[in-house]
């Protein structure tokens, strides 16, 4: 990628970030990998008996098929990459990364609100818990992101820019695919605002109606009222630190990726951008830890598994568990 010349003194080596961006992708691989893989193995021998374990399933696929992409990601990244894995990563692998990411963001919400009509509106429970429907809510999303998302963004970049420019994704669009790209991005802020707002506002629900109990039945346990809000709000801490930045830097950064004003302003948001959408796909990695805090049978899969064991005898799981929230 030749470096425009209006860059050279605005202080920022973009090769240099490029390659620490690509270092970063392929350094979260091996470890995304393994945990998801684990992940998924273990949750596909989970029984589909509630709308949680369907919300979970449909979260690990996301962040299996989102770690498969990271290669692609990280090798696109790459200072030097040639031509035509940039155009692939631009027309297709890297639309199926953010494809993985707000989908798990969009089961991240469904969780938070499965637990949220679990514990706070038992009254719900049979509409709201049930597997059949959940495994509708989880297709009915698929197939809507999929349809009106995902496929026209690959339709729309097929244009073959005459050089390897510094914006080839928004080279290779036509006037309608950056329209689009920009009506895109201003609904997926929309997605991860309500999203934000939707695990906030259950999990504040939820730890009051936690702590509401152990206040009635007399329970002073100190230590069991700090485990009880780390387990309800990992899913708020995880959403805030992963995606919050990214979604911050996105909206300026596309901007001026529309109107492709290569300026010293644009390599700022550039960078930004590019580091917060690592921070983004670092999901991948923290994921499997909401599985293990919320779903009891998740855990006691995990310790079937050998290598988890010894893990697992230093801890008191009978007397931490709290089956209101970690049950699925």
């Amino acid at each position: 990628m030749a470096i425009p010349t209006e860059l050279q003194d605005c202080g920022l080596d973009l090769k240099k970030v490029k390659l620490v961006i690509t270092c970063l992708y392929f350094v979260l691989f091996v470890p995304a990998l393994l945990l998801n893989i684990t992940a998924a193995w273990i949750s596909w021998s989970l029984k589909t008996k509630s709308s949680f374990v369907v919300y979970l399933k449909s979260l690990v696929a996301a962040d299996l098929l989102m770690t498969l992409t990271i290669p692609l990601k990280a090798g696109s990244e790459f200072p030097y990459a040639p031509h035509w894995l940039r155009a692939f990563a631009c027309q297709f692998s890297s639309v199926v990364f953010y494809l993985c990411m707000y989908m798990s963001m969009i089961q991240m919400g469904l969780i938070s609100l499965d637990r949220f009509f679990k514990i706070v509106k038992p009254g719900g429970r049979r509409l709201g818990h049930s597997a059949l429907l959940g495994k509708v809510v989880v297709v009915v999303i698929w197939v809507l992101y999929l349809s009106v998302n995902t496929v026209p963004t690959m339709v729309l970049t097929n244009e073959k820019p005459e050089n390897n420019t510094a914006e080839l994704c928004m080279a290779m669009k036509n006037d309608l695919g950056k329209a689009y790209h920009k009506a895109i991005v201003i609904e997926c802020n929309v997605i991860f605002l309500v999203v934000l707002l939707l695990i906030g506002v259950c999990y504040t629900c939820i730890t009051k109606k936690v702590i509401e109990s152990y206040r009635k039945s007399g329970s002073t346990n100190a230590e069991g009222n700090k485990k009880i809000k780390a387990r309800v709000f990992i899913v708020l801490f995880v959403f805030l630190v992963c995606f919050t930045p990214y979604h911050i830097t996105r909206f300026p950064y596309v901007e001026r990726q529309v109107e492709n004003k290569i300026n010293c302003n644009w390599a700022s948001l550039k960078v930004a951008k590019s580091f917060t959408l690592w921070l983004s796909s670092t999901n991948v990695c923290m994921d499997p830890f909401i599985y293990i805090l919320l779903c009891k049978d998740f855990r006691e899969k995990l310790y079937e598994l050998r290598i988890f064991r010894h893990w697992f005898a230093t801890k008191s799981l009978e007397n931490t568990d709290d089956s209101s929230v970690s049950k699925g």
